[in-house]
């Protein structure tokens, strides 16, 4: 779901850019220049419920007018603030009227396709309002005349906000106020106590319950409300799945059926219980099932279950290698970790659906882990956490040019999806990749929720638009 509505203030130099972006924001807010690794900071605020404003602070160009100084200012500066927006304010100097790097501006916005309003600035009185009119020629409707200096037309300028945001506020409120159950999958091998566990989550047997591997033929759901003190509630939808069996297990028509009900469920479901059992650890086909949760974009919780086999079995055999039953636990731990590397720090829970053992605490976690994956990141603490990334360790090289992100942007969630914009993604390799997921997943605590990084270069933003000249 896209949980934010970007807006970007575009335009030359000492048209009004940050006087409009501080009027609109009721605060003035510094605009840092030339910090390192970065051609110029895109300022942000947040002007409503979601509603991103960002501010390109100015193209710069140092008094230099050469098509090849334009270019390279268009495509770094304001080519990064547009591929980030829904909207653009296209601002402009009425009273200098249309000077050639507007022309460019404009040629790069209509290349782009984004949703482009013109801002006639610097008119402060009712006899200029003509003055505004010239811009009509960059095709982009009828410009919005303004003072942000006196705070003229900017009733117009919220008019303009609020009709181009209406339908995604509209979505937006209908999500968080929506009565929607958590929906939550149990999946895993057969016979580690799926259907065990959703009977002792709803006290009740709902569920065919067996030792015979396989018992479970259709991914059953079923509702479950979970009250809390005030009574409120908070629903959940509980899908028990087939046992998944290696593609060489699968030969019967039912079991094929099972597998695809199975792999559907993963990805209807917003969390996903991966159960494994305590007894016989992480498996390939565990891993398998990972991945496709990440594939999927969901978050993952491990659940380990008979857990009360595991404690019988430190007891019956007194491991002389651990001081208590909770080392051996955290032992346990580490090693189911080290077996899952793609979701480092994830949730795990230790239970018994049997005993009843840590069951009660399954929907707290999956309740927790679902406000944290609808969780918003603010741009500027969000390219920060990324500079510092940098800091700490560079990128290796390659013929002597080193990868470079210009600016980040949270563009979703369920699952995080962070748009980045840099030079060269072929100069990105693996390692350092994993190392900026590791470096978000534990500076925003998001172990256990899907993330991913989506690279823009900044030399091919508008690239489909050109293919078109």
């Amino acid at each position: 779901m896209k949980m934010f509505y970007n807006i970007a203030i575009v335009g030359r130099p000492n048209v009004g850019k940050s006087r409009l972006f501080n009027r609109l924001a009721r605060k003035r807010i510094s605009i840092v220049h030339d910090v390192v690794g970065v051609t110029r900071d895109i300022i942000t605020h947040e002007i409503g419920k979601n509603i991103i404003l960002m501010d390109t602070g100015g193209l710069g160009l140092s008094g230099k007018d050469s098509i090849e100084e334009i270019t390279s200012a268009v495509d770094e500066q304001v080519g990064l603030a547009i591929a980030a927006a829904d909207l653009v304010f296209f601002v402009v100097d009425a009273m200098e009227g249309i000077m050639p790097m507007d022309y460019d501006i404009a040629e790069m916005l209509r290349k782009s396709g984004t949703n482009v309003t013109v801002i006639a600035n610097k008119i402060d009185c009712h006899e200029k309002l003509h003055l505004a009119d010239i811009f009509k020629s960059f095709g982009f409707g009828d410009p919005i005349a303004i003072s942000a200096e006196h705070g003229i037309g900017e009733e117009e300028v919220r008019k303009i906000i609020a009709s181009k945001t209406m339908e995604f506020s509209s979505q937006l409120e209908n999500a968080e106020v929506s009565y929607d159950p958590i929906k939550l999958a149990f999946v895993g091998r057969p016979n580690v106590g799926k259907s065990s566990l959703v009977n002792a989550l709803l006290k009740e047997q709902r569920m065919i319950v067996s030792d015979t591997p396989g018992t479970t033929r259709e991914a059953v759901s079923v509702k479950l409300r979970r009250c809390d003190t005030s009574e409120t509630g908070r629903d959940f939808e509980l899908l028990d799945t087939a046992g998944s069996r290696p593609q060489n297990r699968i030969t019967t028509s039912l079991d094929y059926f099972a597998s695809l009900r199975m792999h559907d469920g993963i990805i209807n479901c917003d969390i996903i219980f991966l159960v494994v059992d305590a007894e016989g650890g992480i498996t390939k086909l565990d891993k398998k099932l990972a991945n496709e949760v990440i594939a999927a974009g969901k978050g993952l919780i491990l659940v380990v279950n008979k857990w009360d086999i595991a404690q019988k079995y430190y007891r019956d055999d007194n491991l002389e290698k651990f001081d208590s039953i909770k080392e051996f636990q955290k032992s346990f731990l580490q090693a189911l970790r080290k077996e899952l590397k793609s979701f480092p720090g994830m949730e795990v829970a230790f239970v018994s659906a049997k005993k009843g053992y840590g069951v009660n605490l399954l929907l707290s976690l999956a309740e927790k882990l679902y406000a944290k994956m609808n969780h918003k990141i603010g741009t500027g603490e969000l390219n920060r956490v990324i500079q510092k990334a940098f800091d700490r360790r560079s990128p290796s090289t390659s013929s002597g040019r080193i990868f470079r992100i210009y600016y980040a942007v949270q563009t979703g969630n369920m699952p995080f999806v962070f748009k980045c914009f840099c030079n060269r993604v072929s100069l990105l390799n693996d390692n350092y990749k994993k190392y900026l997921l590791n470096t978000l997943r534990k500076h925003f605590d998001f172990a256990s929720c899907t993330i991913n990084l989506e690279f823009v270069e900044k030399d091919r933003l508008f690239q489909k638009g050109k293919k078109g000249n």
